[in-house]
Order: structure tokens, then C-alpha cells, then sequence
């Protein structure tokens, strides 16, 4: 089975996981324009050549950074969906686990940034934009789900945009200042998952 047809693949590991460490730093500091194997190479250490002997092509190379991005991604949003099954429906503690996730984001620099860069070229690269998609339901799936369980006013299109939400205040975490970032992504959490699963006024 290829990648682009079993896009959540499992972790990297080793010498691969090594240069896909590297490349999302080269995406993170130079944007996807600058992913090149000599690049990955230079970042991670290793002799120039290394890269391309194990993703031959900038098509493959880039796919692997989307999967290993996605991949890692999954994992936190499973860990998150199990401390918020334990909320009981507390909106507040829901805030709270969600608040630890994306403060743990805002210091993996590289991982944001690299999604960013990714999420960008999704439109203009149908295979990258299939990795993303996969993630991307199993977190909406996640939120569903957990709203549905928290006795929440739900739907498929609601959650939808509670994940494209937080998309946008993770960005704009990250451009305002440290000491503002926590206290921005707290309030603004709660607004919104609020706002989003509370039934609308008459």
C-alpha cells in the first residue's frame, strides 16, 4: 500500500526520523522553497547523499515530512481524546486539556510551522493535501465526539469549524508575544468552544 492511500502512517524512526527532524527545521526556517535533500543532509549532519538514498525524489521527501507531520499530530490528538473522555462534560477542564495541547504546540516551533507551510501547499498538491485530510478527520471526528458525549448542541459541520478554529488561534498565538500567548489561547478557547456547542439564542 503506498503512502498517499494509508496517509496516517506510523511514526518514523531511526536514521528516517532523523531526516525528517532535520527537514522540518529546514521547512521551518526556509519554508518548503528550501526543501531540498542537500539541505536535509546539511541539517541533520550526515554526509550529502544521505537524504536521497532514502526518498529519492523532492516529491517523496516531501510527503514523508507531510506523513511524519500528520503522524505526529494523530498521536497528540488521540492523547488528548483521552483526557477529555474523562471530562464528564465540564467545558472548563475540557478548556484546560486542550490549553496544555496547543501551549506544547506553541514550543514545537517546527511542527507548527511545518504544518503551516504543508496545510499551504495542500491546494497545489493533491497528495499532501490527502495526508492532511486524514488528520485532519480523525481531529474533527475527536471533537465530535467528545461534544456529543459532553451533551453539547453538535454537528459534523460545527465541529468542522471548532477544528478550523483552532487552526487560527494557534497562528495567531504565535505571533503575539511569549508572556500574551497563554493567556490569548485560554479566553479564546473558551469563547469558542462555547459559542460552538451552547444552543443559539431565540
Amino acid at each position: 500500500m503506498t503512502s498517499t492511500q494509508n496517509p496516517l502512517v506510523p511514526a518514523a524512526t531511526g536514521r528516517r526520523r532523523e531526516l525528517l527532524d532535520a527537514a522540518l527545521g529546514v521547512v521551518a526556517d526556509e519554508g518548503l522553497r528550501g526543501l531540498t535533500h542537500r539541505a536535509v543532509d546539511r541539517r541533520a549532519g550526515l554526509p550529502e547523499g544521505t537524504c536521497s538514498a532514502y526518498l529519492r525524489t523532492k516529491q517523496l521527501l516531501l510527503l514523508a515530512v507531510a506523513e511524519h507531520v500528520a503522524a505526529t499530530l494523530a498521536a497528540d490528538v488521540d492523547r488528548l481524546a483521552l483526557d477529555l473522555g474523562e471530562c464528564d462534560g465540564d467545558t472548563d477542564r475540557a478548556v484546560a486539556h486542550t490549553l496544555a495541547l496547543f501551549e506544547r504546540w506553541l514550543e514545537e516551533r517546527e511542527l507548527v510551522l511545518a504544518k503551516l507551510e504543508l496545510s499551504l501547499e495542500a491546494p497545489r498538491n493533491p497528495a499532501v493535501a490527502e495526508v492532511l485530510a486524514a488528520w485532519r478527520g480523525r481531529l474533527v471526528a475527536v471533537v465530535d465526539g467528545i461534544v456529543s458525549q459532553a451533551g453539547k448542541l453538535h454537528s459534523l459541520s460545527r465541529s468542522e469549524t471548532l477544528v478550523a478554529s483552532f487552526d487560527g488561534l494557534l497562528i495567531a498565538a504565535l505571533q503575539k508575544p511569549v508572556p500574551e500567548r497563554r493567556g490569548f489561547l485560554s479566553e479564546s478557547l473558551s469563547l469558542v468552544l462555547h459559542a460552538l456547542t451552547e444552543p443559539e439564542a431565540c
